[in-house]
């Protein structure tokens, strides 16, 4: 193949400093009494080998390869290590969270990039059949690969003649049934991207294609047409790099206190009867909420708005396991569906759209600094990809989070989700069907029929 082994990673700054006995090679002597302090021109006289110092550092150990720990003058015996394995998250401690990091911190960095050579783009989807194995590892160990200069993914077809070539399985959008998923190509099972002019200058934030009920294995993202005007960027981030930045308090109180996602406002007078507000709650729960394919419930005022009915998923950790590899990752939408973020970047979606994070033990609107310290960590890590036509990012949906950035002029970019195709149990029994009822075609049309420059009330 054309891609070199993989270069080790390098050592962080404490790994660099601990070295073994036998690498000691240039110690200086003590210096003898009424010596200058300063030796102009004259080199530190090395020791033999055999009159080595102790090292300054603790010694490496030959069973963990990391250094021995010494015990405390003060504290006695050293304390007990922590396991290779975290089992189970809770409670989520200082020690769990640093062996967390640890794990995000050796892993290879996001996205993977394959640039194609002329011989790459000749063999055309034979290339990506006799990779398979080596491209799916890869995905697996970095989290997301960018395809960059590969001809045949410029076209429809020839898009999916890459991903079955790589064995990879279709399946319908986890948001499928909502109706705010419009299909490109209905039999090669592509959707449009998020290209309508009207949420042009609306920001996407960091998310993981899922609710409560439905996620996807993993996901193609292909560029047919860059944004004519600029913008448009793709970004990707490391779920498990995310998870090891948080603040270990603010980690710990959203993985104890859970989070909810309000998906949807519906603003009703606030001065009509409790009767009326019950029955409309009723009508929208059994005629509205099942189209969403989501385990909702309907609440009313729940960011403190009079008369507002918010349909709410169920309570959900922000942290998962890799189904695969069993690394803990931040996986969860909380940097794009805070409205405390939503309220302070380019924003293009009605009052109806816009989404809120509770903690979900309290149904309190996540806090100012909570929100930040989301930010914070999320975007530090962002890589945002200037995709031309015919790049592809291959990601892996339970390990990297994805968005996009505000563009200007027309943009054409288009995905593909798939489920697992190695494990039949992770699928399910259930399979559904492309629903085409008018409910769903409404929401379509009412998104097109936005204006151009339609902006949210951003206050």
């Amino acid at each position: 193949t054309r891609f070199p082994p993989t270069k080790p990673e390098p050592k962080s700054v404490n790994q660099s400093t601990i070295l073994s006995q036998t690498e000691y090679h240039e110690i200086r002597l003590p210096r003898p009494p009424n010596i200058p302090d300063r030796h102009h021109g004259l080199r530190p006289t090395p020791l033999p080998l055999h009159h080595h110092r102790p090292p300054l550092h603790p010694p490496i150990s030959p069973r963990t390869n990391r250094p021995r720990r010494r015990p405390h003058p003060r504290m006695g015996k050293p304390s007990r290590p922590l396991p290779r394995r975290i089992h189970g998250l809770r409670p989520l401690q200082t020690g769990p969270r640093r062996h967390a990091q640890r794990m995000a911190k050796q892993v290879p960095g996001c996205p993977l990039e394959i640039r194609a050579s002329e011989k790459d783009n000749a063999m055309g989807a034979r290339y990506f059949a006799e990779n398979r194995e080596m491209i799916r590892s890869k995905l697996l160990e970095h989290g997301a690969i960018w395809f960059r200069g590969f001809e045949l993914m410029k076209s429809v077809k020839g898009n999916r003649e890459m991903h079955e070539a790589l064995g990879l399985d279709p399946c319908l959008d986890p948001l499928h049934s909502s109706g705010l998923r419009k299909f490109a190509s209905e039999r090669d099972a592509l959707y449009e991207e998020v290209n309508k002019p009207s949420l042009r200058q609306h920001y996407i934030g960091l998310h993981n294609e899922s609710t409560a009920k439905r996620t996807a294995a993993y996901a193609a993202f292909v560029c047919f047409q860059r944004a004519t005007e600029g913008g448009g960027r793709f970004l990707v981030a490391d779920g498990a790099a995310i998870l090891a930045e948080l603040d270990a308090e603010v980690l710990e109180k959203l993985y104890n206190r859970k989070i909810r996602i309000s998906v949807s406002n519906l603003d009703i007078p606030p001065a009509l009867p409790g009767v009326v507000k019950e029955g409309i709650r009723g009508l929208v729960d059994v005629a509205v909420a099942p189209k969403f394919d989501m385990d909702l419930e309907m609440i009313y005022e729940s960011d403190g708005k009079p008369g507002r009915l918010q349909a709410v998923e169920t309570a959900e950790s922000p942290i998962n396991r890799h189904p695969v590899t069993g690394m803990p990752v931040w996986f969860n939408n909380a940097h794009n569906h805070a409205r405390k973020l939503r309220d302070r970047r380019p924003c293009g979606v009605p009052e109806v759209g816009m989404t809120e994070v509770f903690y979900a033990d309290t149904m309190e609107p996540l806090d100012l600094e909570d929100c930040m310290e989301i930010k914070r960590a999320s975007e530090k890590h962002i890589t945002a990809l200037s995709m031309e036509p015919g790049d592809v990012l291959l990601v892996d949906n339970y390990r990297a989070l994805h968005g996009r950035d505000v563009f200007q002029g027309d943009r054409f970019h288009a995905v593909t989700w798939f489920t697992w195709d190695q494990n039949e149990e992770w699928r399910g029994n259930e399979r559904r069907i492309v629903e085409k009822n008018a409910f769903n075609q409404a929401i379509n049309k009412m998104m097109d029929w936005l204006p151009k420059d339609f902006e949210s009330n951003q206050n």
